[in-house]
């Protein structure tokens, strides 16, 4: 990632300094990255080489152009890559190019899903990283949040670190219930293992 922005082939778009912040954009281009330029075995059992630098930068530029107004709490197009580059969405149709164009089903990479191009770091869903629990580009920041609240998941383990105990931090948000607090708690000491991981 750290070469990718060196190289200015994708720049974090929150903060390029030395702590990087990347968007939920930029999250889309970095699997977008990986997975083309990784070797992979079609569903055919055929190797496929890597995709080329230029095939990559188009992509780059497709997804760029998306309009992150489609997401909402509860519809999300897919949106994927296919083996040449081309970003395909899908909501409830056919799935398509960004100009609209129907194409056939494509071997691809959906980049909202959970992804792992079998490494030891895996990344999360980027819709529903837990079945109670949402990310929407367009509310709170892009923060996972309580499905249909506005209550992020960072704010509700802040509280567990502080020694809330989950039975008042529900009290305290009498929208919510205990598997949600579970959840978020969850998917905070998994990001925060990732960013040990990574440190």
């Amino acid at each position: 990632m750290h070469y990718w922005a060196r190289e200015e082939i994708l720049v974090p778009s929150i903060s390029p300094e030395k702590v990087k912040l990347w968007s939920y954009s930029d999250l889309m281009a970095l699997r977008t990255i990986a997975w083309l330029r990784a070797t992979k075995t079609s569903p055919d059992g055929q190797v496929v080489p890597a995709t080329t630098m230029r095939a990559v930068r188009r992509a780059l530029g497709a997804l760029a152009e998306l309009d992150l107004d489609l997401w909402q709490d509860d519809a999300t197009p897919s949106v994927g890559v296919d083996r040449s580059g081309q970003i395909v969405i899908s909501a409830h149709d056919a799935p398509v190019l960004p100009g609209g164009q129907e194409i056939l089903d494509a071997d691809m990479l959906d980049l909202l899903r959970p992804f792992d191009l079998g490494r030891e770091v895996h990344g999360p869903d980027l819709v529903a990283p837990r079945p109670r629990l949402r990310i929407v580009p367009g509310k709170l920041a892009g923060a996972p949040h309580v499905r249909r609240t506005r209550i992020e998941t960072e704010a509700l383990a802040a509280l567990a670190r502080r020694g809330m105990q989950v039975a008042k931090i529900v009290r305290l948000y009498p929208a919510i219930e205990t598997g949600d607090v579970e959840q978020a708690l969850d998917l905070e000491l998994q990001l925060q293992e990732g960013l040990a991981l990574v440190a």
